[in-house]
């Protein structure tokens, strides 16, 4: 019998905002199948995926349209549902009666609020009260002052579009519009933050943890507004529910939560929970929904308290990482449809309103940036930041919709009053981003510097060095390779440790900016957990090793724009050296597995717009099993000399490294034999032509720089062996070969005896003993050398280093300073350098003192200034 839908089992609804009869079949559930001539969007299980695979797909090719104008996912999910409700297709009014007919609304409805109730017991579980209550005074008064000028304006337009013949009151009308108007998201935030590379930045800092203040209050008022929503209720009813609420919160610090504590205790370290622990808290959060919602506030405050009492740690970690992807993918989208769908914008008419409208926009910005400017100027920061301050400070979110969609089923808000304030959170969160672009330019406070590369640095002065890292797994070989960088109290090691982390589009992974967290608390997450592991390697080390400083710090980027991040920070920090991990790791068999392609793309990316000099290294493990105390190092060294600027920074460093008494280094020359093939005007076509209008685009030409480049190759080598004539530790080999195919066979023909092969990446420079190898190399960012001891078919177990020497607008001054000591650096035969910038790094870095890493014509030589005469 098919299923139909008795008179005698229909349910009559009168729908909230329409007084139409709506009639719910309740056994009409699943269809017996269309060849017994049923239509699935008769029944509500097959109506709900279709709107459910609707809502996610549109909401998706939303958040791809708005990526180029960097606009928060939240905006791509409301204006989502706006397009799917009556104010774009639902006009049409077959779509609307087949899609989302009234007796749906019902079902996709609970599913959306059952999403919100656990979007928003991740919340509370992300959110770290600790970190509240040691918060600045300042980000606390920042927070409130941002929140009660609005509240004001929202107060004054309440008495405009107020409803006289409503039966709702104007106090409670107030509350929730001044709440809607004065809230700050945090998540959203967070996100525009780190879009705008802003999250590291004091004032990034200050933002999130104002916004983190505000979120608090706006939870606080939003209860309190509901309380008071009662419509036709006494002021008595609306004191029992704020006392139950009261009594509901101490309820679960004082029991709920040493009952979680207890759960914790009782699993060991490093053992999952069990299944009942887990199945016990969901459905904990089920029960909470409930008990709010029938004492009087919503049920999502229930699920939000239930989240904030479980303690950070590996309990927070399992339920984050078991609901997240589910909840904020599929169910929280749901949520932001159902405001889309309930927005009607035709209801909005007349000028006169839409003028109110603009106004109100316009008004509350302007409140929120005065409030926070006021505090700024007390706390005399410039007014440029107070007012980006203010700008981010109205970002919007979940917080407003959960505020206007209980405002609208307490028929506190008409469905023009909604209208409006959906469109209010829409245009002042989507407007943050352009105007924060062009307003805050922060200034660049840095002094051009000099000591770019190791070679320029002076050997008694502090080494500042860069150190990336993606994963623990880089860890110990990267603090090997500094042991044996010998840091003495006549040259110390300053070492910046940047770990970066991918910026997903979870709120969670943004909390690890919070550096106010004590070191020895659990870690929130997974990316938390490996930067804590990351970090105590290092500070181990720092303890242990002596003249070294580490300063950890965090980059959170999408991969294609990280190498900004690690640009700015080497240049901020005025760093000699940037450590970046090569692409690929070791497998167990030996060989090399990329780990990321993405990871190659940032390195490329950095090699090309360095404000310093880079090494990529190649990480075989750089063995440390002969290491007799804690402060000894045994390592053999290899430089493979070829000449050229990225040659001569390598053999710097490896220099810098022989004066450590562990360290045996072995210097290997290839010098050209009389067979050699001459290079006489050859010239390398630019990899950037394509990109340069310039169809004449060509690289330094070799006749004119040969004499040149060995003159100081020359002068290095000499020095180096004068230097260390009756060091014992210090072999100097000179291999004589002709072409590319010796130079191979001498490389292989090796000892494998060494840990480490440092050489130049050999950027612009054709050396007839490398011709023809770069025509097979697998990663051409290595050069030809490093790529041929990064293959996998390359039989070693060292480590590799190659190194690329910064040569940038102080090109000349360099050449001068290495061939004459008694020249002035800024001055002598030195012409100001064009610069030319690399795609990759777009025009951000023309400021940064011109200094892409490009390397210059000798300036006796070179008559023409052609600005295409650069490699990348």
């Amino acid at each position: 019998m098919a299923k139909q839908a008795s008179p005698n089992v229909t349910n009559i609804t009168t729908n909230g905002s329409d007084s139409s009869i709506v009639c719910y079949a309740p056994t009409m559930i699943t269809t017996n199948g269309i060849w017994q001539g049923d239509n699935p969007l008769d029944y509500s299980l097959p109506l709900f995926i279709l709107q459910l695979t609707l809502v996610v797909v549109t909401t998706r090719l939303l958040v791809l349209i708005f990526k180029p104008f960097r606009q928060p996912r939240v905006i791509a999910e409301i204006m989502g549902g706006v397009l799917l409700g009556p104010s774009v297709l639902g006009q049409y009014k077959p779509f609307a009666d087949t899609i989302f007919p009234m007796r749906s609304v019902m079902v996709i409805e609970t599913m959306a609020n059952v999403g919100l109730l656990y979007f928003l017991f991740l919340v509370g579980l992300e959110m770290d009260i600790a970190v509240i209550r040691r918060m600045g005074k300042r980000a606390v008064i920042i927070a409130v002052a941002g929140m009660i000028l609005p509240f004001a304006i929202g107060a004054a337009f309440s008495f405009l579009i107020h409803d006289r013949g409503q039966s709702m009151n104007q106090g409670t009308f107030i509350l929730f519009l001044g709440v809607a108007l004065s809230v700050t998201a945090f998540p959203v935030l967070a996100r525009v933050l780190a879009d705008l590379k802003l999250v590291n930045t004091e004032l990034g800092r200050i933002a999130l943890s104002s916004a983190l203040v505000n979120d608090m209050c706006a939870w606080a008022l939003l209860a309190l507004a509901i309380a008071l929503a009662e419509n036709d209720s006494t002021s008595l009813a609306s004191l029992y529910v704020i006392l139950s609420s009261i009594a509901f919160v101490c309820f679960f610090i004082f029991v709920v939560r040493p009952a979680v504590c207890w759960i914790i205790q009782r699993t060991p370290e490093g053992e999952s929970f069990s299944e009942f622990y887990i199945c016990l808290i969901l459905t904990g959060v089920m029960i909470s929904g409930f008990v709010t919602d029938a004492i009087g506030t919503h049920s999502v405050f229930g699920a939000f308290v239930f989240g904030l009492v479980i303690p950070n740690g590996p309990l927070g970690v399992t339920l984050i990482e078991k609901l997240e992807d589910f909840v904020s993918g599929l169910l929280l989208p749901l949520f932001f449809a159902i405001s889309g769908l309930r927005t009607n914008i035709t209801t909005i008419q007349g000028v006169g309103t839409w003028g109110l409208l603009i106004l109100v926009i316009f008004l509350a910005c302007i409140g929120k940036i005065a409030g926070t400017v006021i505090v700024c100027l007390f706390y005399q920061m410039p007014i440029d930041e107070g007012f980006t301050l203010g700008l981010l400070m109205n970002t919007k979110g979940l917080v407003e919709l959960i505020v206007l969609n209980v405002g609208k089923d307490q028929k506190v808000l008409d469905d023009e009053d909604f209208a409006i304030m959906v469109i209010v959170a829409v245009v002042m969160t989507g407007i943050i981003t352009p105007i924060v672009t062009t307003v805050y330019k922060p200034a660049r406070r840095s002094i051009p510097y000099k000591r770019r590369t190791i070679q320029r640095s002076k050997p008694d002065a502090e080494l500042r060095v860069l150190v990336c890292v993606h994963t623990p797994r880089n860890v110990p070989t990267m603090i090997n390779l500094l042991e044996a960088s010998y840091p003495t109290k006549r040259s110390p090691l300053c070492v910046y440790v940047l770990h970066l982390v991918e910026l997903s589009g979870r709120a969670s992974a943004m909390l690890i900016v919070h550096n106010t967290r004590k070191s020895g608390r659990p870690a929130l997450n997974r990316t938390q957990a490996q930067s804590d592991h990351i970090i105590n390697a290092f500070e181990n080390y720092e303890q242990h090793a002596g003249c070294v400083s580490v300063q950890p710090l965090t980059a959170i980027s999408p991969y294609s724009t990280m190498h900004e991040d690690i640009c700015n920070l080497a240049e901020d920090k005025r760093v000699a050296f940037l450590i970046i991990p090569f692409h690929k790791q070791q497998t167990v068999d030996g060989g090399m597995e990329a780990m990321n392609p993405a990871f190659r793309t940032m390195n490329q990316n950095v090699l090309a717009n360095a404000p310093c000099s880079v090494g990529i290294l190649v990480d075989r493990g750089l063995n440390t099993s002969n290491r007799m105390t804690t402060n000894q190092v045994s390592h053999n060294i290899v430089v493979l000399f070829f000449g050229g600027p990225d040659d001569r920074e390598a053999l710097s460093y490896a220099w810098r490294m022989s004066e450590h008494p562990g360290i045996s280094l072995t210097l290997i020359r290839f010098i050209p034999g009389p067979d050699v093939a001459e290079p006489v005007g050859v010239v390398k076509p630019d990899p950037d032509a394509a990109n340069n209008s310039n169809s004449n685009s060509k690289i330094l030409c070799v006749e004119t720089d040969e004499g040149w480049e060995k003159q100081l190759d020359e002068k290095l080598i000499k020095e180096f062996r004068v230097q260390h004539m009756n060091d014992e530790s210090i072999v100097y080999v000179e291999k004589v070969v002709n072409n590319g195919e010796e130079t191979v066979a001498e490389v292989r023909a090796m000892d494998n005896v060494h840990d480490l092969f440092i050489v130049g990446r050999g950027q612009g420079i054709i050396s007839p003993l490398t011709a023809g190898l770069t025509d097979w190399s697998e990663c051409p960012e290595l050069g030809a050398i490093g790529d041929l001891l990064a293959s996998s078919d390359f039989a070693t177990t060292a480590s590799v280093l190659v190194v690329q020497q910064f040569v940038g607008d102080e090109g000349s001054a360099a050449h001068d300073h290495e061939l004459d000591n008694d020249h002035d650096h800024d001055g002598g035969l030195g012409t100001p350098q064009p610069v030319v910038l690399s795609p990759a790094g777009g025009d951000q870095f023309g400021s940064m003192h011109q200094n892409g890493n490009r390397r210059t014509q000798p300036p006796i030589r070179a008559q023409k200034s052609n600005p295409n005469v650069f490699s990348a």
